[in-house]
């Protein structure tokens, strides 16, 4: 950035100070501006006569100078046989001209005063090159040479002024540079230091209200985010590898048992109680593969799905207690698939008929341009600190936790997974008796 800048500016220098050598160079080689200039000015009397033509008298000449005067001359003194004074007639003639050498100048600064050539060049514009016989004086000699030495000064303080204002500028900017971009620089150095291992840190935030102050905020939220993520994701991995033992231990315990004491095992028991803990497993490793799978989920195709029929379909037939339904007559149109959407309201209804007493309660209407789905129980509710935790992978509530419920602890987090991939939310509503879930869908328009 500092090199950008600074050629940015150290080009217009440049061309400025070399436009401003051409410049010198061409004054100081102008005919008015020759170290070596010559000039004659001449004046003389004339007298005419018809019989003798033209007589001068007084002439006289003065070089490089700037006035001259002839002596003063009586007609009468002018003799001329055969002419009377009055057939005298008088005039006066002046002549200028001039000449000068002009210095063949180089704008190479390092040049040698000495070595300059030159052009003899006349008042009326006719130029003569110098050659090696060419006579002139060791002042004008000297007056050459000085006009390049002066050239020479002039061409090297340019240059040098441009340099130097050039160097400054690069200082000036790379020091503001370094000031502006110092809060960046830490802010890298932080963020090298950030691994896997120690999602902690975080990086400083710079005390004014800059573009930088905002960054090193979005990037602290982000930092938040991903530790978030990944103590979620060592959770799960926790809490999976936990569920997955459980089964897995008691499996290998009663065919270890089986196996030590054959003749006293009840193989018929043995083998249901396998068949058991086999499907148990299944039904957590398919759970687990869904809730992969809705972690990092692809856009949900927007086919048509009529959410009336898809809760009539999925409403169960339970012997233990009574399912309640309060559906529209006319279809409720969403989009998305109707697999997802029937596991989502499976998952509501198993949490339901699990812990409800005597009754579970499904409603479903249209409230704007949402679908409204509800799923109530009368069991023993949630608690008022527990309706957010409920959504968390492998949660169960104290009244929840035997493993003869047959809950694995993801229904409801999948259920949520599924709501959001819909562009839908679901929560859990207050309620005097029981459980209350609340799903919200956007209609299909």
């Amino acid at each position: 950035m500092t090199v950008v800048a600074t050629a940015v500016v150290a080009v217009p220098l440049a061309t400025m100070a070399v436009f401003a050598a051409v410049f010198l160079r061409a004054e100081a080689m102008r005919f008015d501006s020759s170290p070596a200039k010559f000039s004659v000015v001449c004046v003389a009397g004339r007298l005419t006569a018809d019989v003798v033509g033209d007589i001068a008298f007084g002439e006289r000449c003065e070089g490089d100078g700037h006035d001259t005067a002839i002596p003063a001359t009586r007609i009468g003194d002018v003799v001329v046989p055969g002419v009377a004074d009055a057939d005298k007639v008088v005039r006066c003639e002046a002549h200028y001209s001039s000449s000068a050498e002009i210095p063949e100048l180089s704008l190479w600064p390092f040049t040698d005063p000495d070595s300059v050539a030159f052009t003899h060049v006349t008042d009326t514009g006719d130029r003569y090159p110098a050659t090696a016989t060419t006579p002139l004086g060791r002042l004008q000699r000297a007056n050459l040479a000085r006009a390049q030495t002066t050239l020479n000064e002039r061409v090297l303080l340019l240059v040098g002024g441009a340099a130097a204002l050039t160097g400054l500028f690069g200082a000036v900017v790379w020091s503001a540079t370094g000031r502006v971009l110092r809060p960046v620089e830490a802010i890298r150095r932080e963020v090298a230091h950030i691994t896997e291992h120690d999602l902690t840190r975080r990086v400083p935030v710079p005390r004014a209200r800059t573009e930088f102050a905002r960054l090193a905020t979005t990037l602290n939220a982000t930092l938040d985010r991903l530790q978030a993520a990944i103590e979620d994701n060592r959770r799960f991995v926790a809490d999976a590898s936990h569920e997955l033992r459980s089964p897995i231990a008691a499996l290998r315990a009663e065919l270890e048992i089986a196996t030590a004491h054959p003749d006293l095992a009840d193989w018929r028991r043995v083998v249901d109680s396998a068949l058991e803990d086999t499907y148990r497993l299944q039904q957590l490793s398919t759970d687990l593969l869904l809730l992969a799978r809705l972690d990092a989920p692809p856009p949900v195709p927007a086919e048509p799905v009529d959410l009336t029929a898809v809760v009539r379909s999925a409403l169960p037939r339970s012997e233990r207690v009574r399912v309640v339904a309060d559906l529209p007559d006319d279809p409720l149109p969403v989009a998305g698939r109707p697999a997802l959407l029937a596991r989502l309201l499976g998952n509501l209804l198993d949490n339901a008929v699990r812990h409800a007493a005597t009754t579970v309660t499904v409603r479903l209407a249209r409230e704007g341009d949402r679908a409204r789905l509800d799923v109530l129980d009368d069991g023993p509710g949630i608690p008022a600190d527990q309706r957010e935790h409920v959504f968390r992978r492998f949660t169960r509530l104290d009244e929840a936790r035997a493993r003869d419920d047959g809950g694995t602890g993801l229904g409801l987090p999948i259920a949520r997974r599924i709501a959001a991939a819909h562009h839908g939310t679901l929560v859990a509503q207050q309620h005097d008796q029981g459980a209350w879930f609340t799903a919200h869908l956007p209609l299909r328009r």
